[in-house]
């Protein structure tokens, strides 16, 4: 079994906060700017429109000469291209002031319109874009045209969006800063929990998650599954204990059964009914010695200090060992055994007697269900730098609803049941499996049989070696 890689980048939870947080941080400011924004604009644009009309006021209590100078006086205070003026007689015709005709579309009625062509010039001192622009008349019966450049709220505008731009830049900046330096320690403590998490799932319940001092939300969880598993592990070692002593226990007091029953079948007569009788009695004595065998092997397995004696070995010699080991008794029982191979394969860490006993049995349960005529493949392939061993049939194959209830103890399916055995075979090929951090596959082969595969690759079990 194998654990989920922890959460990368912006899928792990503090990522997500952070981002979140960052979201919402970005989101209010630019809406507090947005608002700002319009309520600036908004105070501009009426401080404007009332300086236009108090200027319009103001002109209109000249008339004559005073009015025309008191217009040019006015225009050295201007600034160029924000302000004009332009005065007209009763024809509209022009007079003086940098406005030489009156705009297309101003009404004559002395309130302020806002124009989106302010003024057909090439003179810098006018408008060129929008404006508001107001027309009145004076005392004498002049007509007077007063314009203001929209333009001029702009500026005002850019210096709120530059504060936006620089305020939700620097906030961006350092937020991706801090996001990444603080996922990295809760990424480094989930990693840390995960390997110590993968030993106690291939077996070494002595192992623990790691706890800091800092006492958080991580050590309050890892402390509740370190007392959960203190707790299992005694459970275990508990129930393991009393089988270990059960199967112990029964098979000193059934080998003297076995033999006095093999005394008494030898002082009976030959073909007597009594000596049938002693025969089936036997034969069931002798299936419940190989039973607590195979418990006891199995016991033997779980305990994970024979990893110690693990060394580096050649699949290839191991497959060609097991392929002529069986092949007399495949062609006995009428089969064709083929070993498919290439010239090498990576090699094995593990015990080579154990990996032998294990693909025994593989076989030999290939061999004993497939039917005669039938066929069994041995199969080494490399997948990606580690062997993987694949043992396919063409016998009537395993059901899908059984493939993971097989590797218990004592359990045979229902085609089994015609065979001889009593189900702790792949029990034992399960163990040897585990003890090596190797995975098992049961799946359909191409000749519609049984296909059982070897995954030899044991890296995140030498990590914890």
């Amino acid at each position: 079994m194998s654990l989920p890689n922890p959460s990368k980048g912006w899928r792990s939870s503090s990522s997500r906060l952070l981002a979140l947080y960052s979201a919402l941080f970005v989101v209010w400011s630019g809406i507090l700017m947005g608002v700002m924004y319009f309520e600036v604009s908004a105070y501009l644009d009426n401080l404007a429109k009332h300086s236009l009309m108090q200027r319009q006021h103001l002109f209109s209590r000249f008339q004559g000469e005073q009015l025309v100078d008191a217009l040019a006086v006015s225009m050295t205070f201007d600034i160029r291209g924000i302000d004009g003026y332009g005065l007209f007689d009763q024809q509209r015709r022009y007079l003086s002031g940098a406005l030489d005709h009156i705009p297309h579309g101003l009404p004559l009625d002395g309130k302020i319109h806002m124009l989106s062509d302010c003024a057909d010039s090439d003179d810098p001192t006018l408008p060129n874009d929008s404006c508001d622009a107001v027309a009145t008349q004076t005392r004498d019966g002049l007509l007077l045209v007063l314009v203001r450049d929209n333009g001029s709220l702009f500026a005002v505008t850019r210096i709120i969006l530059h504060a936006l731009f620089w305020g939700v830049t620097l906030t961006i900046l350092p937020g991706i800063v801090g996001w990444h330096l603080l996922r990295r320690r809760p990424l480094r403590r989930i990693r840390a929990i995960q390997a110590s998490a993968e030993a106690i799932v291939a077996g070494d319940l002595t192992r623990r998650l790691p706890l800091s001092n800092r006492r958080d939300e991580l050590d309050m969880l890892a402390a509740i599954v370190n007392a959960m598993l203190e707790r299992i592990e005694r459970l275990m070692h508990e129930v393991k204990g009393v089988c270990d002593n059960i199967a112990h226990d029964l098979r000193t007091p059934l080998t003297r059964l076995r033999a006095q029953l093999y005394r008494m079948q030898q002082q009976a007569g030959e073909g007597s009914a009594q000596a049938a009788q002693l025969d089936l009695v036997l034969g069931e004595a002798d299936t419940l010695m190989a039973r607590f065998r195979g418990l006891l092997r199995i016991s033997e397995l779980e305990d994970r200090q024979r990893r110690s004696g693990f060394v580096q070995l050649d699949p290839v010699s191991l497959l060609q060992e097991l392929h002529e080991f069986y092949l007399p008794l495949a062609e006995d029982d009428g089969l064709t055994f083929e070993l498919q191979l290439p010239e090498t394969l990576p090699p094995l860490h593990g015990d080579r007697a154990l990996l032998f006993e294990a693909l025994a049995n593989l076989l030999s349960n290939s061999i004993k269900f497939t039917p005669p005529g039938g066929q069994v493949i041995l199969r080494g392939l490399d997948e990606g730098g580690h062997t993987r061993i694949e043992v396919l049939d063409s016998g009537p194959g395993i059901p899908e609803a059984e493939r993971d209830a097989v590797f218990q103890r004592f359990y045979r399916a229902e085609a089994g049941n015609l065979k001889s055995g009593f189900g702790l075979g792949l029990s034992i090929v399960a163990a040897i499996v585990s003890l090596h951090g190797f995975t098992l596959e049961v799946g359909s082969s191409e000749m519609g049989g049984a296909r059982l595969a070897l995954d030899c690759n044991n890296v995140a079990l030498a990590k914890t070696l």
